[in-house]
């Protein structure tokens, strides 16, 4: 665990500069809009430890698996959403010397993630190997109010010396990703460009053939006066040189507006043409502009989504960092695109779309966003519906059996470990979740006509033919399976897996006939589309639902992860020496999957989707059992623990579980920061408040509050769109208070008590009231 970030409301701080956590800093202090991002690597050149990082939404490649040995239905390659065109770079060469921080003196740096407006920002002092030292102060963002456009300004200024600064300002595409299999390089050149002091860079991606066209506009001034600038170009690499006699204490300024072009949104034949036409609207607006543009929309994103927390800097500056980077991943305009677990803040994972989307994110942008914004990921697995039955297909699957990909770009299964790309097929019951979750917020079934039946029914026919009956338990059983608990391979009756499979079947014909209620042509055009046989498909899944079997151990209550559990040494999290953990770093894979420690309990997964269907006796003993065999390994875990322990008005707990998943990346709490940020977990962070302190559910159509105040807070507030309606909440020591922003009239419950809220008007419950 890590503690050198600085505790602030609206900044993510550090303060002095140690090279052993660059590459953790280059994660934290990462920058995005949706549509492009970039790691927090220097402008100038660094030789030290880094993972430069550059990322454009969509453009991907499909690099070849690598393993050693290959089964039927494997996954040919691994997408990986690629590491783009360099366009921060700023070459500074001082007398003969390249300025680079792991070569000099370091002094006052500090660099700030200044939230509240978007920007990433640093200043440094720096003494080269000739004693001369340099300031520099550099401010960047990448623009959610265009987001086809990022501009970064870098001043630098002689301290002690007189001499000549060469500055040169480039972009370059001769760059690979770090998690290249075989260490292949991505990107062809397409073309070179360069116009008054504008660079024009077109590649291509191998295979995938993306275009890309990246524009970046230069303008040198010393001491207020613009410089002459000489082009330089080179294979993949354009840039603007500008050599300045300088003296001491005069200050040179770089400014650099950037866009980035891909052919997922022009024809290739129209990107120079746009970018030109880009470039030269930036030039007229400006960098001041644009940087007023940026505040301004970042203030329209914190009205939506913010949550201020009154007497606790450590727990609001977690909560908006985490804010924060969702906004900064996904803003749904685009419904080809996804929500990535490193966003655009690492290579792992590749960028690619795992089941963390449906189960984890969904309801941020629910409450935060526009309805289309969640409705455009639900979308997202419409289209590749097609894929997820051939998907099915390839592993013996028939009959439009669907089987959603794990890891995905284009609906393709590219993941590259077996026991996830085979076994971990609870991912397919996420998405129907997802689909039930979304509709039920919203209250828009018809949402199941357009879309979101022939989904449910791929899916109810994959689980229909994935169990089979066991004449010794007399019940239908799924053999061979991996849960969320990714430290359990090929394990037979996941009990997560299969309470999924059961209500993703009964959900699948509750949705056909609201569907057939609702829009009678409508559904019968499904039913010729897919060729659903309503009475015996219906009856088959209504049989498999109805005698699925779930392990269960009688002597402790609770329902069992999967079948043979209690054969595992009952060894508890409390008894397992510190220097073992994390495991995955300490223990070889044979003793962690002999082991009774879980990455994340799938049975209380569970049970937080399911939580209506447990009485609160059965729900502690569940949660007592599997917490304390728990490690929290996976950045997944921490936000369900702490949504059941405030259900069991544990609120020690539910903090300690908040703070965990808060700061997970601010504190680097498993020692993979540096890998990129956790951004799918990061949606966990917020329901952890908004759906464990502030008790927030959807029961009948009406929004319900049961909340509590952690002991370190004075208060706590949030926003929230509920079905037109926006709603401010507000939660102290004393009360609790929602106002009705918007002008319809809504019903709402706190603590069980109804409430009628008219608009612009208070719904208030005093806590005296409730002793």
């Amino acid at each position: 665990m890590k503690n050198y970030i600085k505790a602030d409301e609206w900044n993510i701080i550090e303060e002095g500069f140690d090279p052993y956590l660059n590459k953790i800093s280059e994660s934290l202090f990462s920058i995005g809009n949706g549509r492009i991002g970039q790691r927090a690597n220097f402008e100038e050149a660094y030789t030290g430890e880094t993972l430069q990082g550059n990322y454009v939404a969509g453009v991907y490649y499909p690099d070849k698996t690598r393993v050693g040995w290959w089964k039927n239905g494997y996954p040919e390659y691994f997408a990986k959403v690629l590491n783009a065109t360099n366009w921060i770079g700023i070459e500074i060469d001082v007398d003969g010397e390249k300025l680079d921080l792991f070569k000099c003196e370091v002094t006052e740096f500090k660099r700030i993630l200044n939230m509240k407006e978007g920007t990433l920002s640093r200043t440094f002092t720096a003494k080269l190997s000739s004693g001369k030292i340099v300031k520099v102060d550099t401010i960047r963002f990448c623009s959610i109010a265009d987001d086809e456009l990022a501009a970064l300004h870098y001043n630098i200024s002689a301290v002690n010396f007189d001499g000549v600064i060469t500055v040169t300002s480039f972009i370059d595409g001769d760059v690979k990703n770090q998690d290249a299999n075989y260490d292949e390089k991505f990107w062809n050149e397409v073309a070179q460009h360069q116009v008054n002091g504008t660079d024009y860079l077109t590649l291509q991606t191998k295979k995938t053939e993306f275009d890309v066209c990246t524009a970046s506009r230069t303008m040198i001034l010393c001491n207020g006066v613009a410089q002459s600038l000489q082009p330089v170009a080179k294979d993949k690499y354009l840039g603007q040189t500008a050599v300045i006699s300088i003296k001491k204490d005069e200050i040179i300024d770089v400014y650099k507006i950037v866009t980035n072009l891909s052919s997922l949104n022009y024809n290739k034949s129209d990107l120079l043409g746009v970018a030109e036409s880009k470039m030269e609207k930036a030039k007229t607006t400006g960098f001041d502009a644009l940087l007023k543009d940026q505040a301004a929309a970042w203030a329209a994103k914190w009205g939506e989504s913010d949550i201020i927390i009154e007497g606790d800097v450590a727990a609001q500056q977690a909560i908006r960092f985490n804010i924060f980077q969702l906004n900064q991943t996904y803003t749904g305009k685009d419904a080809r695109l996804n929500i990535g677990p490193k966003g655009f803040t690492g290579e792992k994972y590749g960028g690619s779309t795992y089941w963390d989307t449906e189960a984890y994110c969904i309801p941020f942008y629910l409450s935060t966003a526009p309805e289309e914004v969640a409705k455009n990921l639900l979308v997202y697995r419409y289209k590749h519906l097609d894929k997820a039955i051939e998907n099915a297909e390839k592993l013996g699957f028939k009959n439009g059996a669907a089987l959603y990909p794990m890891v995905t770009m284009n609906g393709e299964e590219c993941h590259n470990e077996w026991e996830i790309t085979f076994e971990e097929i609870h991912r397919n019951g996420a998405i129907a979740f997802a689909i039930f979750n979304y509709i039920r917020y919203t209250g828009d079934e018809n949402y199941l006509a357009q879309y979101g039946l022939e989904v449910l029914i791929g899916i109810a026919r994959f689980w229909k033919q994935r169990v089979n009956w066991s004449a010794d338990k007399q019940k239908y059983v799924m053999l061979g399976v991996t849960g969320p608990n990714e430290y359990e391979n090929n394990i037979n009756n996941n009990w997560y897996t299969n309470k999924l499979a059961a209500w993703c079947l009964k959900y699948t014909i509750e949705a056909a006939i609201t569907v057939k209620r609702m829009d009678p042509e409508k559904y019968k055009a499904i039913q010729e589309k897919t060729k659903l046989v309503e009475a015996k498909e219906f009856g088959d899944w209504k049989a498999v639902a109805d005698q699925m079997y779930y392990p269960y151990d009688e002597k402790e209550g609770v329902f069992l992860q999967q079948d043979g559990f209690m054969d595992k040494e009952q060894t508890l999290v409390k008894d397992l020496p510190a220097e073992d953990r994390p495991l995955n770093q300490k223990w070889s894979w044979d003793r962690i999957l002999r082991s009774g420690f879980i990455k994340q309990a799938d049975v209380l997964q569970g049970m937080y989707f399911f939580e209506d269907e447990y009485d609160l006796e059965t729900l502690r003993k569940n949660f007592t059992f599997y917490e304390s065999r728990t490690v929290h390994e996976s950045s997944l875990s921490p936000c369900v623990h702490s949504i059941l322990a405030a259900k069991l008005n544990d609120e020690e707990k539910a903090y300690e579980f908040y703070l965990r998943t808060a700061r997970l990346d601010l504190d680097d709490y498993n020692n993979d920061t540096e890998d990129g940020l956790h951004i799918t977990s990061m949606a966990g962070t917020w329901m952890s408040i908004v759906e464990g302190f502030a008790g927030m559910r959807v029961r009948n159509g009406r929004l319900c509050f049961n909340p509590f105040l952690p002991k370190a807070w004075d208060s706590f507030s949030f926003s929230i769109g509920f079905r037109g309606v926006q709603l401010k909440v507000k939660i102290s020591s004393k009360q609790i208070w929602i106002i009705n922003n918007s002008d319809r009239t809504l019903e709402i419950s706190i603590f069980n008590q109804s409430h009628t809220v008219l608009p612009g008007e208070k719904a208030i419950t005093y806590r005296e009231q409730l002793v």
